[in-house]
């Protein structure tokens, strides 16, 4: 018994209320979501709840983060669209198993690591993109079936409904907090439909979400290099942004409940669930921020809460669609509306003065690629990539030289600051080889040789001072350094005991 609840991590102190009902909170929200980005991608309605089932439970279960949720999602739901319309759903099917095979693999090989690598104005900026993602998507709401907006009395109505179910989230919790506020608000809106008949877009309006259990089905595609070489770059961006956004949603999660998730752990898992969704029908999916943040902010903070979501889930399809199938769709808008304006980052607006310019460029870039492609993936890495670009050219210009000539007409050049591929053409600056003495020292115990290209310079300065007739002691330098360095017994005085041990990235032993 004390190994199934540590499994489920209820010896933790839990609250059952809190989690039943934010489960069931998030079940209601995921119903519209599923239902949209199955059709988004080209998809039945069933693919989309199945993919929400199957990722909500398992990642619950087994997941590295407690407290959030998985589901059908948009990032993965663009990526797959195009494979859907061209080749059909049981080629999807099988992206999703190769997509999922790819997650387990990165988290068996410990890549969520990787993720120590994104700095916080992306992260900034990928939630704010996100935000403005979740919100424009509810503006549809706001249309006709022709792609009109609403206007007269069916615009008062759903905006009326949209603002008092936000009245309600946002006031209920300083009321009290003994049941969810987002679930309150929706049952409070449903009665006031049912009680008053209004007319107003309900969820059986978008599609039926009538079904059973998902049922097992191997994809049935041809076994061939051919079909090998279509899906697998499909399943490597799917594989790509769902370990991404899952693992950026663990990090949002990490800092509003002051925990550690295991990243790695929720890759196995987010890995395992998209396996199980390929063979039982659905789409394959990743975290969702916006459910997760519903789910938080309710107070869940243990796996149960994602548990009951996804199976509540499975028996609105099976039992429920009826009685879900009535439920405002002006709800959820105004529930999704509050997760969006809970999701951005309003502390990034006012730090913009305070922020170097670089940080506010890159946490713009990401906004405006995940808002406007949509392309949660592709703005992390062009974050990433301007981020590390900006440290690169900062530490490149660092490096200094400070010189004297000592008694015995030594000239020394004591280096500080990283000598890398960016700082080698500021480091060959530093130095006068034609008017320099006949010996000359480079002493680095105030710098770091990073890379080959350091190297390089090194062999190159050397080689310089040797063609006038000059002679070069370097000091300071490790000895992985001294072998990789040509003619190392001429230039290094290696009698000098406080030369580092520190290890150049090119050499295979570790740092120690």
């Amino acid at each position: 018994m004390a190994q199934i609840l540590n499994l489920f991590d209820f010896s933790q102190k839990v609250n059952y209320k809190t989690e039943v009902l934010s489960g069931l909170t998030v079940a209601l929200a995921l119903v519209p979501e599923a239902v949209a980005f199955a059709m988004m991608a080209q998809l039945s309605p069933l693919t989309g709840l199945y993919a929400a089932f199957m990722m909500g439970l398992v990642t619950a279960i087994f997941g590295g983060r407690p407290g959030m949720i998985s589901g059908a999602t948009g990032a993965v739901a663009v990526v797959i669209a195009a494979l859907a319309l061209s080749h059909g759903p049981e080629y999807v099917f099988a992206t999703v198993v190769l997509a999922g095979l790819l997650q387990v693999a990165a988290g068996v090989l410990r890549l969520g690591k990787l993720m120590r690598l994104v700095p916080h104005p992306v992260i900034f900026g990928f939630v704010n993109g996100l935000a403005i993602i979740i919100f424009m998507a509810q503006l549809g709401e706001f249309k006709d079936a022709s792609g009109a907006w609403l206007t007269g009395m069916p615009l008062f109505t759903i905006l009326g409904l949209v603002l008092l179910t936000m009245l309600i989230i946002w006031g209920l919790p300083k009321i009290t907090k003994v049941v969810p506020a987002s679930l309150v608000a929706i049952l409070a809106i449903f009665g006031i439909v049912m009680a008053f008949g209004i007319d107003t877009r309900t969820v059986g309006d978008i599609a039926s979400i009538s079904g059973g259990f998902p049922p097992f089905h191997i994809p049935q595609i041809p076994v061939n290099w051919e079909t090998l070489t279509l899906i697998f770059p499909y399943a490597a961006i799917m594989a790509g942004v769902g370990l991404i956004e899952s693992l950026l949603t663990l990090n949002i999660i990490d800092e509003i409940t002051e925990t550690r998730g295991r990243g790695n752990k929720e890759a196995v898992a987010q890995g395992t669930a998209n396996i199980l969704s390929g063979f039982f029908s659905g789409m394959g999916g990743c975290a969702m921020i916006g459910q997760s943040l519903i789910n938080i902010s309710s107070g869940a903070r243990a796996r149960l809460s994602g548990i009951v979501a996804a199976v509540a889930l499975l028996m609105f399809v099976m039992f429920g669609s009826s009685v879900i199938e009535l439920l405002p769709m002006a709800a959820l808008t105004g529930l999704m509306i509050m997760v969006a304006i809970g999701t951005f980052e309003w502390a990034s607006l006012r730090t913009f003065n305070k922020m170097p310019k670089s940080d506010i460029f890159v946490m713009v870039v990401v906004t405006l690629v995940t808002a406007v492609l949509h392309n949660l993936a592709l703005a992390v890495v062009v974050g990433v990539i301007i981020s590390a670009l900006v440290f690169a050219w900062d530490n490149a210009k660092r490096i200094r030289a400070r010189k004297r000539v000592d008694d015995q007409g030594v000239k020394h050049y004591e280096i500080y600051g990283p000598l890398f591929f960016g700082s080698v053409t500021a480091f060959n600056e530093k130095f006068d080889v034609l008017n320099d003495p006949e010996e000359i020292i480079i002493d680095f115990e105030e710098s770091r040789v990073v890379d080959m290209s350091a190297i390089e310079a090194l062999n190159r300065i050397t080689e310089r001072y040797q063609k006038v007739g000059k002679r070069v002691h370097l000091r300071h330098l490790s000895k992985d350094c001294q072998r990789l360095l040509k003619d190392a017994d001429k230039i290094i005085d290696v009698n000098i005991l406080e030369d580092p041990t520190y290890k150049l990235v090119v050499d295979k032993i570790e740092y120690k």
